[in-house]
């Protein structure tokens, strides 16, 4: 069916204008209103004939209308005060033929009604922000002070106490040692004794970037640098921490095309985003951490010389478990605490047995191996004290074989009391084993291990998560 174009009445235009949103007024060149709609009117508390012809200034408060139909340039979403509202107002020149004749400008509040549901709305969002701003704040504060770093020996003691000396220095630090021996609480702790704690502390795990983004989440990104960018750019990471500390863990993980920009982000102390013209000032501090060894790698031309020297001006080597065994029974303790805590229990205690066993063990897995192992035993715990049962097979050894040799079958017995694991536990067990096992073999580089392994690098890296190696 086919219609013809025809003019619109009068009446249907301002039926169309007052069922619009937006509330218009029109003037001339002069600023003098030419038009403008009832409920505009209504919403500034005057009436249209009292409004038409009048100077657009002594009938909306705040206005800009009159400049705008002079100059002939366009202003929008500018914020109007108006009638103890604040109001989005846009206001475009009138052009017919190649010449300016006046203005038409519109406000997006048409009552007062809408206004307090706009309100509502907007505070509702300011509100969910600041959650999430406030949030955001905290996830990049420091979580940890030295008095979180547990251990009397005096191996521990010397580690602690030289870190606490350089903390209050801006040179770069390296933490090396095993996984799991607590490398990032030493690197909050430092953080937070420093003259830096009241900025940001972001932490950067190498290893979990891919290769091909390192560059933007390091140093960001400019507006359209890249199919799929985040309209308006990126910060990165760099720049969020500026006048903070930057601690780059599993940095021997870096690509060396990554190791080349964070070595001059570092000489001259400024960033360039990807897709950008110009450099960004950035004053940190580097923390960064390894279980690899970084000299080797530098023999192998897998990591850049002159990067690890400008990383390692204080190391600091943070002892393993098994080269501080007198801090195990005390260390035990105080993790049951935090775990008894975790799952509302208290009064926790461990057999003789089971400290025998703790002290046995070579403790791969360091301080995180122990936790792991202790909250296992809760989760297993019908009583107040940690038995030899409740540990892990390869925790138990010959007592273990003892017992299950030496325990009856009968029916009197049970099953129950036999030190028996659920079949996926135990799989699960067995894999983190040797994926420890691995680790242990290739100096902590998963990417070894996992050839090893026979997995890819993604499946490794999801392994490790998931049991927390």
């Amino acid at each position: 069916m086919h219609y013809e174009m025809k003019r619109l009445s009068r009446s249907w235009l301002g039926e169309i204008i007052s069922l619009a949103i937006e509330r218009i007024v029109v003037v001339d060149t002069e600023g003098f209103i030419l038009y403008i709609d009832d409920a505009y009117c209504q919403f500034i508390g005057t009436r249209v004939e009292d409004a038409i012809g009048k100077p657009v200034q002594e009938v909306i408060e705040n206005t800009r209308m009159h400049i705008v139909a002079r100059t002939g340039k366009k202003e929008l979403e500018d914020i109007q005060p108006i009638n103890g509202s604040v109001m989005i107002a846009n206001r475009y020149p009138l052009i017919i033929e190649g010449e300016l004749v006046g203005a038409m400008g519109t406000v997006i509040f048409p009552n007062p009604e809408n206004l307090l549901r706009f309100n509502t709305k907007i505070q509702n969002l300011v509100e969910e922000l600041n959650f999430y701003k406030t949030k955001a704040v905290k996830e990049l504060e420091s979580k940890y002070s030295f008095d979180d770093l547990i251990g009397n020996s005096s191996t521990f003691q010397n580690v602690k106490d030289f870190a606490k000396r350089i903390s209050v220095s801006d040179s770069s630090v390296l933490l090396t040692g095993e996984s799991g021996t607590g490398k990032e609480l030493f690197a909050h702790a430092i953080h937070k004794s420093s003259l830096r704690s009241k900025f940001q502390f972001v932490p950067i795990n190498c290893s979990a970037i891919p290769k091909e983004l390192f560059e933007s989440e390091l140093f960001g990104y400019v507006a359209g640098a890249f199919t799929g960018s985040q309209k308006g750019g990126k910060k990165g990471l760099f720049e969020v921490a500026t006048n903070g500390t930057v601690f780059l863990d599993e940095i021997g993980e870096m690509p060396l095309s990554m190791q080349t920009k964070l070595l001059r982000a570092l000489q001259e102390k400024e960033i360039m985003p990807v897709g950008g013209q110009k450099t960004i000032p950035v004053d940190v501090r580097v923390i960064a951490a390894t279980n690899r060894d970084l000299e080797k790698m530098v023999e192998e031309e897998t990591f850049r010389q002159d990067l690890y020297y400008r990383l390692n001006v204080i190391n600091i080597d943070i002892p393993s478990l098994r080269e501080r065994k007198e801090d195990i029974e005390f260390l035990s303790f105080e993790l049951l605490n935090k775990l008894g805590s975790k799952f509302y229990r208290s009064g926790i205690e461990l057999s003789p047995e089971v400290l025998d066993a703790f002290q046995k063990h070579t403790w791969p897995g360091n301080v995180r191996e122990l936790e792991n192992v202790l909250e296992r035993a809760i989760n297993l715990l019908d009583g107040d004290v940690i038995q030899s049962i409740h540990l892990p097979w390869y925790l138990r050894g010959e007592e273990a074989v003892t017992r299950v040799q030496g325990d009856s079958y009968s029916e009197d017995s049970g099953l129950s009391s036999l030190p028996v694991q659920p079949l996926k536990e135990r799989l699960c067990q067995v894999e983190k084993e040797a994926i420890q096992d691995a680790l242990i073999f290739t100096n902590g580089n998963k990417v070894e291990a996992a050839k090893l392994l026979g997995i890819g690098k993604t499946r490794m890296y999801e392994k490790c998560k998931l049991y927390e190696i």
